[in-house]
């Protein structure tokens, strides 16, 4: 039998901005989640959230220095988990004004 034709990846990725993944992050993870066809599910813990529901994404509740795992699954994983991993690791942006 066949692997599922869907490819899939993983990659641990930190909060690294002062107020971790607040109201703002998220928006931004959940906005671009969406433009991709892939499923990006954001874990930490045993908790998981979809990144294209800003608010199940609030919900994990992560603070600077979590460690979160990033997963993708779909047509465009790769590039769907490259560009959700870059957005953390510039801090949402919010690096500059600290």
């Amino acid at each position: 039998m066949q692997a599922m034709s869907n490819p899939s990846c993983q990659q641990t990725v930190v909060v690294k901005n002062e107020k971790g993944l607040h109201l703002r992050p998220a928006e931004l993870v959940a906005r671009l989640a969406m433009q991709f066809d892939s499923t990006v599910m954001v874990t930490k813990d045993d908790q998981s959230a979809d990144c294209k529901n800003m608010l199940s994404v609030l919900t994990l509740g992560a603070v600077q220095g979590t460690q979160l795992g990033l997963s993708a699954e779909g047509s465009d994983a790769a590039e769907a988990l490259s560009a959700v991993a870059e957005l953390f690791d510039q801090g949402f942006h919010e690096l500059d004004s600290e």
